[in-house]
């Protein structure tokens, strides 16, 4: 059960981060509203969040998931792959000291982002990818080993259009899995039961299970039907502007 979330607001010159889409330019009024209802959902499901003001120098800080990776032992500040985000990792360290007294820090040549890491109940899955390499799965697998956890690591990086792990994976509890269609036969989930996102609704695949609900993209009619059948409570949410940013659900807070 989740109890806390952190969040960042984006900044007024968002659009000027990183993306690899196609799409029109985001409209920041709209994501600003986006953002809004995003928290008023994680608030929705009981957390307590803490929304961090925006700052210019990072147009990507909304994107606080890549930052850290928390688990009920520690917090682990990431190392951003991407030169533009290095420094977020550092500016959201005092609000995660606030919360835990354990923090661990990924170090260079090592480079990690919180999208690649995937938290299985004490199982951890690693994504290798364009942000995190081989240095920061190794540092990462040996923090966690030292807590407790066991980890294992899917290589991302051949799959076309996958910036990170949990853009194409996201786990539902009670050992299932949302899961593209280019993950679905890894042999590290085989033990899981997986449901399959359509094909034309990869983008949905990035929800989050909070507590006793689902947050699920608005607009993938095919997945929600398939969710709702699991008998979840879903909580649906537009996500445009992020989607154009190559942001997903899970990217906009830290949950803990």
């Amino acid at each position: 059960m989740f109890k806390y979330a952190i969040t960042r607001r984006p900044g007024i010159n968002f659009t000027a981060g990183l993306t690899s889409q196609s799409f029109s330019t985001p409209d920041f009024y709209i994501a600003m509203n986006q953002h809004e209802a995003y928290i008023t959902n994680l608030m929705n499901c009981g957390l307590e969040v803490t929304v961090l003001e925006a700052d210019n120098n990072y147009p990507d800080g909304e994107f606080v998931e890549d930052t850290a990776v928390i688990s009920k032992c520690c917090a682990i500040l990431a190392q951003p792959g991407a030169a533009s985000r290095v420094g977020e990792a550092k500016l959201i360290q005092p609000t995660l000291e606030h919360f835990f007294e354990k923090i661990e820090k990924i170090t260079p040549p090592g480079t990690l982002e919180g999208g690649d890491i995937c938290q299985v109940e004490n199982h951890f899955f690693i994504g290798l990818s364009e942000r995190t390499n081989q240095d920061g799965a190794k540092q990462i697998t040996q923090i966690l080993k030292k807590y407790g956890y066991t980890s294992e690591i899917i290589d991302c990086k051949k799959i076309p259009g996958l910036l990170h792990l949990k853009s194409g994976i996201a786990y539902l509890g009670e050992g299932r899995l949302a899961v593209i269609d280019e993950l679905n036969d890894h042999p590290a989930l085989k033990n899981f039961r997986r449901l399959l996102v359509p094909e034309e609704e990869k983008y949905a695949a990035n929800c989050v299970r909070v507590n006793d609900h689902i947050l699920a993209v608005k607009g993938f009619p095919r997945f929600l039907e398939m969710l709702i059948k699991e008998n979840f409570q879903v909580l649906e949410l537009s996500m445009s502007e992020f989607e154009k940013m190559d942001g997903g659900l899970s990217c906009l807070s830290l949950r803990f």
